[in-house]
C-alpha cells in the first residue's frame, strides 16, 4: 500500500484528507503524537492507536508519546509521585508492545506545561474559548454530573499541546475528536495553525457489544493480563456470527467486538493469520486479509469458537512482551 493508505488504513476520519495526503507526499521527519493519561496499565485501547503510530513510523514519521501528568492530575488520577510511576510504567509497555524506542519520543507534560510561556498562553486560549465550547470538549472526560474546573481547562491544554510538541499531525481515538476540532478553530486565535488529525475508532463493549469497551467499566483486555485470563475474557466475549449484529431488545446498536479486535489489533501486526481446527472440522484456515476472515464468519464457515480460540492466541503474543515487565 502506498504511504496515504498505511497513515489512514483502520481510521475512522481524517481531518482533512486533503492536509494528510500532502503529509504522505513527504511523511519522513513529520511528527505525529498521541496523548495519554497516565492513569492505569496499558490497555486495548491504547493499543489501538498505538497501532497507528507504529503504521506512522513505517510511513517515516516521528512519534511523540505524551505521558499527560498534569491531564491526569487536573482530572483528579492521583498524586503527581503516583501519576508519574504510572507513566514510566506505560512508557515501558508501550516500547514492549511494538514501538520503536529510537523513533519514538516520550515526554511527560510537566517538562514544559507549567513554564511561563505555556501558562501564559493556555490564559490566553481561555479568553478566547467560551464556557459552553470547552464543556462541550471536555465531555469524554467528565465524571459525574458536576464539572470541575480543572476539567474545562484539560481540552485547551491537550489543543495547546499540538503548537508546544511542535507536530504536524495529532492521533487519538474517536472520542478526542471534539478536543481536535477545538484546536482547530481556536489554536488560530492565539497565533497558531491548525493541525490535520486522524481519529481511530472506539472498540465495544467486549461482552454485549454495545457502548464502548471500558477500562473502568466492565471488561476490557491489558498487557498484564495472563494468558489464561485472556482466553477467559475472550471466550466471553460477544460474537455472533456477522459483523452486522441485530439492535438489542430496546434498540440499541450492537458491534461484534471480536472482529473488531482481528481488524484493529491482529490484522495490522501479522501477515496472515491462521485459525487452527481439527481435520475433522475441516482443518486449519488462514486469512491474509481481514474481510476474508469476516466473509467466513459469516458465512458459517469458520465457527465463533474458533474465531475466539484464534483470537486469544493473537492477542497473548501481542501482549506477551508487556507481561514480561512485571
Amino acid at each position: 500500500m502506498d504511504a496515504y493508505e498505511l497513515i489512514t488504513r483502520n481510521t475512522s476520519e481524517v481531518v482533512t484528507e486533503e492536509e494528510v495526503r500532502a503529509l504522505s507526499d513527504d511523511p519522513e521527519g513529520r511528527r505525529a503524537y498521541v496523548g495519554y493519561e497516565p492513569s492505569g496499565v496499558l490497555h486495548i485501547g491504547h493499543m489501538l492507536t498505538a497501532n497507528k503510530l507504529i503504521d506512522l513510523q513505517e510511513a517515516g514519521f516521528e512519534i511523540v508519546i505524551l505521558l499527560a501528568d498534569v491531564h491526569a492530575y487536573l482530572n483528579d488520577k492521583g498524586t503527581f509521585e503516583e501519576i508519574r510511576h504510572t507513566a514510566e510504567r506505560m512508557k515501558q509497555q508501550f516500547v514492549a508492545y511494538g514501538l520503536d524506542e529510537s523513533k519514538t519520543e516520550f515526554v511527560l507534560g510537566s517538562e514544559y506545561q507549567l513554564d511561563e510561556d505555556y501558562v501564559l498562553d493556555l490564559h490566553a486560549l481561555e479568553l478566547e474559548t467560551t464556557v459552553a465550547r470547552a464543556q462541550r470538549a471536555m465531555a469524554e472526560i467528565q465524571r459525574g454530573e458536576h464539572a470541575k474546573v480543572s476539567q474545562m481547562v484539560y481540552p485547551l491544554m491537550q489543543a495547546l499541546d499540538i503548537e508546544y510538541l511542535d507536530l504536524d499531525l495529532a492521533v487519538g481515538g474517536l472520542d478526542q475528536r471534539k478536543v481536535h476540532m477545538l484546536a482547530r478553530e481556536e489554536l488560530p486565535s492565539v497565533g497558531y495553525d491548525a493541525r490535520p488529525a486522524l481519529h481511530t475508532p472506539i472498540l465495544a463493549d467486549l461482552t454485549t457489544g454495545v457502548g464502548k469497551m471500558s477500562s473502568s467499566e466492565g471488561v476490557t483486555i491489558s498487557m498484564e493480563d495472563s494468558t489464561d485470563e485472556l482466553v477467559e475474557k475472550v471466550n466471553s466475549a460477544f460474537c455472533p456470527p456477522t459483523d452486522d449484529p441485530d439492535p438489542t431488545d430496546d434498540g440499541q446498536e450492537r458491534e461484534n467486538p471480536v472482529l473488531q479486535i482481528f481488524q484493529y489489533h491482529v490484522f495490522p501486526r501479522f501477515e496472515r493469520v491462521v485459525v487452527e481446527r481439527p481435520e475433522k472440522y475441516g482443518g486449519d484456515l488462514s486469512y491474509a486479509e481481514y474481510a476474508d476472515l469476516a466473509a467466513d464468519l459469516e458465512s458459517g464457515e469458520l465457527h465463533p469458537a474458533d474465531a475466539k480460540g484464534a483470537l486469544a492466541a493473537y492477542l497473548d503474543e501481542l501482549v506477551a512482551p508487556g507481561r514480561e515487565l512485571l
